[in-house]
Formats: structure tokens, C-alpha cells, sequence
């Protein structure tokens, strides 16, 4: 039971639920507590290597590494570059088909791409465009007439524009399915007739309308993105530059360097990369107004801009080229992976060799092992608090539910771990775990990827579980039913796939971790991601598509899952559908 939270009639609450309280606990305080271990070592406290003073030498010894200063801006320069495009192509790919088959049918495409974890998206973008990649060898020699890959550097070139598209292909699905959310909240098809019916043209009204009040509620997920894409490590160890590389590949180098003193630059790095982050939402809260002024100047001006049937057909070719490129570079990574022989410029192996996936129990059989129990742990945890949270939510008055559900602090606090750079605080962590001898468990890898997870996991579940017609709960009660008879009886059978598909969702967050599971393992757990980007640097390409291949099968296999299971668990209700 949840204590009573009004002190008196008509005051405000004085007390939080205790589930937001929990969730509040389990997402701040990793954070906090990371970022102050971060912070001591970064100013010379560090009694564990005999740092018992402040100073500010892990800075000068910073300042002084060669190309620091090229590694932030290529973070501060892709992270921005990327988002910005992504929330662009997103907004006008909706503002040009909304309510179209067209728009329903890339939304069915995007969302399971969604699964899909960075790296690998990024391995399979790396086997598509390289040099000697599938694109090159479809064109060669007949168009190219090469007979050897080119010298061309497209994988970590300097400015970094292959670890953009990278971002690109993967934040694109998620904040278009930011803005499927957002859209109901609008009106968005409403106002779009309205600005039609007065003469502005399809991509015009959206943008003059609708645009705005989408992007004030997506506007925490496009700071996450932000945050992510300015402090990735996966993907710049892929595709990223390196000489020099972003700062952060650049402060897990000197974390995993055996110098123990390397360990206070590489805090001191961190804290770097905490304020870097923040100077790029900043910067990007800057454009916000930008934009927001050229958008209200647009609207004043009166111009309709009826004629927009190029935008609308160059927005389509951009986004079937990201979907197709995303789709064959996937699709090539179980072809390397029983590829024999596959020399350019072939366009098809040569022959084909399972022997990899023969092998595959005692080649991948820990880190899949270890994946598993980790994914498997993580999501079922957050889904009892997730679920415990909702639940009281709904039995509140529906009035301090809805002003609940749309409450700026939690929401803050849920994105809190996706805003923050994981290396700035998942340093500090990886030092007290290593402090209280817990560095390297499994149970402590659980909880730190629970940290990712939760975010993933409401968003995934909330939307479903407030829109439940709350007169089934009502009609139980009447009849005589507990509160935990009508969540276990009632709304958890009704909520049953969009449940699975949240556990789905959660799963594949936790198997694309890289950086938790390095740093807080210690090195000693192994998934088939820190395996897969290990192997990055390697020239082993079957080896590295097989955890490519593996990394994409594990989230397929559980929402294939989440699609079969309520399809059994309903299967004697067939009787029961209206012709």
C-alpha cells in the first residue's frame, strides 16, 4: 500500500510514491556517484595509486596529449552533425507523408530496426561501403574497372563522416518512433488539414504547425541522442577516425592502458568529455531558438509553399537508401560469416563453410552464455519496477495520474543516465565497484545495464498500459476483486504483448551495451558485443560477422518471441472474434 501523500483537503502532495522513489534511487544515484568518482581521481585524489591532494596535473597532462584538441572537436562535431540531420529527416519524412501508405509502411519497417544494436549497424554499414565492401564489388570492374579495392580511406576517415551515417541509420528509427508517440499528443493529422485546407502545402504546414509541438515532446530523447552521439565508443571504434580518434575511444585507451597513471588523465578525460557534452546541448539549445525564430518568421510571412513535390520525393530517396543500406548491410553479415574464399571484386563468395557455426558452442558459447544472463536478468528486473510504478499509477485518481504520467522531474530523472556521457560517470563507477570488491560479478553488470534498460523499458510500456480502458478494472472491482487479483487476472493478460514487446525492447538495450559491460565487468565478463568490438581492429571478417550476426539474432529471437507467445496464450479465444 501506498502511504497516504495529501496532508490536508486540496493541498499539494507532500510525498512521492514509493515506486518513483525506487526508480528515482536506481537512476540518479549510479550517476551521481559515478560522476563524483569521476571527479576526485580528475583533480589528483586517488589514495588507491598514493594521490592523497588536489591538483589539477591529470589536466595539464591532458592539455598536453597529442591531438586532444582534434579528438573533442570530431566529438563535439559528429555528435551534432548527426543529430541534427536525424531529427531533420525524421520531421520532414513526417511532414511529407503523414497519413500516407507510404508513412504507415516505413513505420512498420523502422520499428524493429529499432532492436538493432550500434555496433552492429555499424559492422554491417563497415562491410557495405568499405573500400572492398559489397557496394565497391557490385560496381567493379564492370563500372569502376578496378581489380583491386581502391585506396580510398570511407571506414575511419579524419572528419568522421562514416561514423556519422553510422549514427544516423540507427537514431533515425528511434526518434521516428519518438515522434509516432508524439503525434496523438498533437492533433498533428487535425491541424495538417486545417494548414491544407488553407492553402499550405503538405511539408509547409506541417512544419508551421505541427513541427513545433512535436518537438517540445521529443525534446529529452533528442538530448539523449545528442549525448550519445557526442561520447559513442562502439561506433567510433568501427567506423570512427583514429589518428586521432573522438575523445572517447581515447579515455577507454588510457582506462584499459596498463600505466596505472594513465588513470587520472583518463579521469580527468572524462570530465572533460561530461562538459563537452554539455556544451553540445548548449550549442544545440541555441539552434532550438534558432529555428524556432526562422520557423515563426516563415509562419508570419504567409508563404504557402504549395508546390513541394520535390522535397517530398528527395526525402523518400534519403530514407530508402538509409533503410536499404541498413537492411543489406545486415543481411551481409550472416553471408561473411559462411563465406569461404570471398576475394575482389566477386560479388558472391566463392563457396560456402559452416564451420564457424559448427564450432559455435565452444567459440562463443561464454560471452552468449554471459549476454543472455545478462539481458535476461536486467529486463526482468526492470520490468517489476516498471510495472509496480504503473500499477500505482493507475489506481490513483485520474487526475494526479495524468499529471503523473506527464511529470517533468521523473521524466528528467528517466532520461538522467542517457543525458549524462556513459564514460563520465561509468568511470567513477568502475572505480567504487573496484573500491567494494564488486568489479567484475555478474549481479553488478545486471544492475549497471538496469540503468539503460529502465528508460527503454517505460517508454516502451507506458503509452499501452494508460491507454487500457481502466472500466475492466472497474467492472472486477465491482465484482468483488483485489487490487492484485485485477493486475494479474485483468490488465496484465490484456497488456500481454505490448508486455512482451517492452521485454523485448529491454533485452536488445542491454545486449547492445558495450561500454557498461566492459568497464564495470572489469574484463572479465565477456558478451558478444565487447567480443564483437574487440574484434573490430582485427581482419578476421567471417569471426566478426558471426558476433555481428549474433548481436542482430538475439534481439530478433526475442521479439519473434514477443510475437508468438500471445498468439499461443490466446489461442482458444479464436471462437470468441466478430466476423
Amino acid at each position: 500500500m501506498i502511504r497516504r501523500i495529501y496532508g490536508m483537503r486540496n493541498a499539494r502532495p507532500i510525498q512521492v510514491p514509493i515506486p518513483e522513489l525506487v526508480i528515482g534511487f536506481c537512476l540518479a544515484a549510479p550517476v551521481v556517484a559515478g560522476l563524483a568518482g569521476t571527479m576526485l581521481p580528475a583533480f589528483g585524489y586517488l589514495p588507491a595509486l598514493g594521490h592523497n591532494s588536489v591538483s589539477v596535473d591529470a589536466f595539464k597532462n591532458l592539455a598536453d596529449t597529442p591531438g586532444i584538441t582534434r579528438s573533442i572537436l570530431l566529438s563535439l562535431g559528429t555528435g551534432l552533425v548527426s543529430t541534427g540531420l536525424s531529427v531533420a529527416l525524421v520531421m520532414l519524412f513526417t511532414a511529407a507523408f503523414l497519413g500516407t501508405a507510404l508513412f504507415n509502411w516505413i513505420r512498420t519497417l523502422l520499428s524493429p530496426l529499432l532492436a538493432v544494436p550500434h555496433a552492429a549497424a555499424a559492422f554491417g554499414l563497415a562491410f557495405l561501403i568499405a573500400p572492398s565492401g559489397f557496394v565497391m564489388r557490385l560496381l567493379s570492374p564492370w563500372v569502376t574497372g578496378l581489380q583491386r579495392p581502391p585506396d580510398i580511406l570511407i571506414l575511419n576517415d579524419p572528419l568522421g563522416l562514416a561514423m556519422v551515417l553510422g549514427l544516423i541509420i540507427k537514431e533515425v528509427p528511434f526518434l521516428f518512433l519518438m515522434v509516432l508517440a508524439a503525434l496523438p499528443q498533437t492533433k498533428a493529422e487535425e491541424l495538417t488539414a486545417t494548414a491544407s485546407s488553407l492553402g499550405y502545402g503538405r511539408v509547409s504546414g506541417f512544419l508551421k504547425a505541427v513541427a513545433p509541438l512535436v518537438y517540445l515532446r521529443i525534446r529529452l530523447p533528442v538530448l539523449a541522442v545528442l549525448a550519445y552521439s557526442s561520447s559513442v565508443v562502439d561506433v567510433a571504434e568501427i567506423l570512427g577516425p583514429t589518428a586521432p580518434a573522438p575523445l572517447a575511444p581515447r579515455i577507454i585507451d588510457w582506462i584499459n592502458d596498463p600505466n596505472p597513471a594513465l588513470r587520472m588523465k583518463a579521469s580527468a578525460g572524462a570530465f572533460v568529455q561530461l562538459f563537452l557534452t554539455g556544451f553540445a546541448i548548449i550549442l544545440w539549445l541555441g539552434l532550438e531558438r534558432l529555428a524556432r525564430k526562422i520557423l515563426s518568421n516563415a509562419a508570419r510571412s504567409g508563404r504557402r509553399h504549395q508546390s513541394d513535390m520535390i522535397w517530398r520525393y528527395t526525402i523518400a530517396i534519403i530514407i530508402f537508401i538509409l533503410t536499404g543500406g541498413m537492411l543489406a548491410g545486415l543481411a551481409l553479415l550472416p553471408i561473411w560469416s559462411i563465406a569461404q574464399g570471398w576475394w575482389f571484386p566477386n560479388a558472391l563468395p566463392n563457396g560456402l563453410t559452416f564451420h564457424l557455426w559448427h564450432d559455435l558452442g565452444r567459440r562463443t558459447g561464454g560471452p552468449l552464455l554471459s549476454s543472455l544472463i545478462i539481458g535476461l536478468v536486467s529486463t526482468l528486473l526492470c520490468a517489476i519496477l516498471i510495472v509496480w510504478h504503473l500499477e500505482v499509477l493507475t489506481r490513483r485518481s485520474r487526475e494526479f495520474s495524468t499529471r503523473m504520467a506527464k511529470g517533468h522531474i521523473f521524466n528528467f530523472v528517466l532520461f538522467l543516465p542517457l543525458i549524462v556521457p556513459q564514460v563520465s560517470f561509468l568511470f567513477g563507477l568502475q572505480v567504487l565497484t573496484s573500491y567494494l570488491h564488486v568489479d567484475g560479478m555478474f549481479v553488478t553488470v545486471c544492475l549497471v545495464h538496469m540503468i539503460f534498460v529502465l528508460p527503454y523499458f517505460y517508454l516502451s510500456l507506458k503509452g499501452p498500459w494508460l491507454a487500457l480502458d481502466p472500466r475492466y478494472a472497474q467492472l472486477a472491482a465491482s465484482l468483488g476483486s483485489s487490487n492484485n487479483r485485477i493486475l494479474f487476472k485483468i490488465r496484465l493478460p490484456l497488456l500481454l504483448q505490448p508486455l512482451l514487446v517492452a521485454l523485448a525492447v529491454g533485452f536488445a538495450v542491454s545486449i547492445g551495451q558495450y561500454l557498461p559491460t566492459l568497464m564495470i565487468g572489469g574484463g572479465r565478463i565477456v558478451t558478444v558485443t565487447t567480443e564483437s568490438v574487440a574484434l573490430a581492429s582485427g581482419g578476421n571478417r567471417p569471426l566478426t560477422a558471426l558476433y555481428g550476426t549474433l548481436q542482430l539474432l538475439l534481439p530478433v529471437f526475442a521479439f519473434g518471441l514477443a510475437g508468438f507467445l500471445p498468439l499461443l496464450a490466446h489461442r482458444n479465444r479464436r471462437h470468441m472474434r466478430v466476423a
